[in-house]
């Protein structure tokens, strides 16, 4: 029996504040343990909750680029249970009032676009980080109070590949927006995947496992494939598929029990006493709605319709930020669109990694890599030898003390080269012959000895031109 395999990812993402999302404690990253945090993420009596504002604005900008239907009331719940990575002894969330509803996003799949929708987005807090270790557990409370939103799709993906390009497209809407890193290794972007089999043709969904914490791309991947193969042995053998939480396992290559489920907890919800509801002004979403920063299908539209470029430069160059970014200002600078993107797309990235794009501005400003470009647009430097100029570019050196240093001009004057060209030809009059011929290498021949007798410096279009023509005059009789 052939399967049909049914995904829905739950996806919690750390927001880009200064402070939590209920104290003025800082937020922050791989800072000394318990070194932030206050009175009020560790839940000491008497301490009230203050919403932070700012996580309010980027949960709507969140919102708004997953087309989700606002709440104009915040309102917050409490969520009851006991664990040691959650000193109040329950967590801030909102299950009855989610900030956001019936969200969409469009991804790309093998099969072509397709719709993902958007169950709810909703604010809430995150734990402490707890470490294991033989016979201990340690926990870091610097993450505990960390404003979060936590984005649950409908179980509308049908394969790893799906879920993959679900998660992506999440991440770069979010990083395009600034409310959030999104960086998966640092869990401020982390995935939790459910997913269950049925057999092909049929509405009714199976037994869904839930697989916890997935902290890369990669892995994704990985954990979904595994399980398939698990959940399609179980079902192929007679066997029910149980209820559960798992986790992957990098070492096994395989999902791995955490524990059971038998049912849904009961973790005793009811309205968070200490923050009433807030009614957020229809003239102030509008104003965050309003700046909104370009995102990626707004961007590549431009880039394919204004600029004229490809759809897979368009692609490509909006799958980072930084890249796309630096495009841009480059294009400040240039009219040479298509040069521009040629190398921000390929030279660029073979000699920055994509971590530092953020710091070239630093050494090799857009404006001095558009003036490079403008040389080679108009002719004045080859490409080869704009490729010799650049590792010297981007180290911060200027464009025209490169050009003087290495003695770097390209020969365009027709007159000049038409007297290489002639030179040449009376010098192997059996390569004319050769190309009258039908010999294609020939050709190759005579511009790599225009080029020895130019060191490199004959402009290969102009050349091309004259040389042709003078072949075709000198055609043997």
């Amino acid at each position: 029996m052939n399967y049909e395999t049914v995904i829905g990812i739950e996806i919690h993402c750390e927001l880009k504040t200064k402070t939590k999302m209920f104290s003025s404690a800082p937020v922050s990253f791989a800072k000394h343990q318990n070194s932030c945090v206050n009175e009020i993420d560790l839940g000491h009596p008497g301490t009230l909750p203050s919403v932070n504002k700012e996580a309010v604005i980027q949960a709507l900008k969140a919102c708004m680029a997953l087309n989700c239907t606002i709440d104009p009331v915040i309102r917050f719940d409490r969520k009851n249970y006991y664990y040691p990575d959650l000193p109040k002894g329950y967590q801030i969330t909102q299950q009855f009032h989610p900030v956001g509803l019936r969200g969409s996003v469009t991804i790309e799949t093998a099969a072509g676009k397709r719709d993902v929708r958007i169950n709810r987005l909703h604010m809430e807090e995150d734990t402490a980080k707890q470490f294991h270790y033989a016979t201990e557990t340690w926990i870091d409370y610097n993450r505990a109070g960390t404003p979060l939103v936590e984005i649950v799709s409908e179980p509308d993906m049908r394969s790893a590949d799906e879920a993959v390009a679900f998660v992506e497209k999440l991440r770069t809407l979010l990083y395009y927006l600034g409310v959030s890193d999104v960086k998966m290794e640092e869990g401020s972007m982390r995935c939790d995947i459910n997913i269950s089999l049925r057999p092909e043709g049929t509405t009714e969904y199976g037994v869904k496992t839930e697989i916890k914490n997935l902290n890369s791309i990669n892995n994704i991947r990985l954990a979904v494939e595994s399980e398939i193969i698990r959940q399609t042995a179980i079902l192929s053998a007679g066997d029910k598929v149980e209820q559960a939480t798992r986790r992957y396992d990098d070492t096994l290559k395989s999902t791995v029990m955490m524990r059971k489920k038998e049912g849904n907890v009961d973790y005793k919800y009811f309205p968070e006493p200490n923050i009433p509801p807030i009614r957020l002004a229809a003239e102030w979403i509008e104003e965050i709605r309003s700046s909104l920063p370009e995102l990626p299908e707004q961007r590549s539209i431009r880039y394919t319709e204004v600029l004229g470029l490809s759809d897979y430069d368009a692609k490509i160059l909006t799958q980072n930020k930084e890249l796309s970014d630096y495009f841009d200002e480059v294009l400040n600078y240039t009219t040479f669109t298509k040069l521009a993107a040629n190398w921000c797309i390929s030279e660029l990235p073979a000699y920055v990694s994509q971590e530092n794009l953020s710091e070239l501005h630093t050494t090799l400003t857009p404006k001095s890599l558009a003036s490079m470009i403008d040389k080679i647009g108009q002719n004045i430097v080859s490409s080869k030898q704009a490729k010799e100029i650049f590792p010297h570019l981007i180290k911060g050196e200027s464009l025209q003390s490169i050009i003087d240093r290495l003695h770097i001009s390209q020969v365009s004057d027709t007159a000049e080269l038409s007297d290489i060209i002639n030179k040449t030809l009376d010098e192997q009059p059996q390569s004319i012959v050769d190309y009258h011929n039908g010999k294609d290498r020939a050709l190759g021949f005579l511009v790599g000895q225009i080029m020895k007798k130019t060191k490199g410096q004959a402009n290969p279009v102009v050349t091309n031109e004259l040389l042709l023509a003078e072949l075709t005059r000198r055609k043997p009789e």
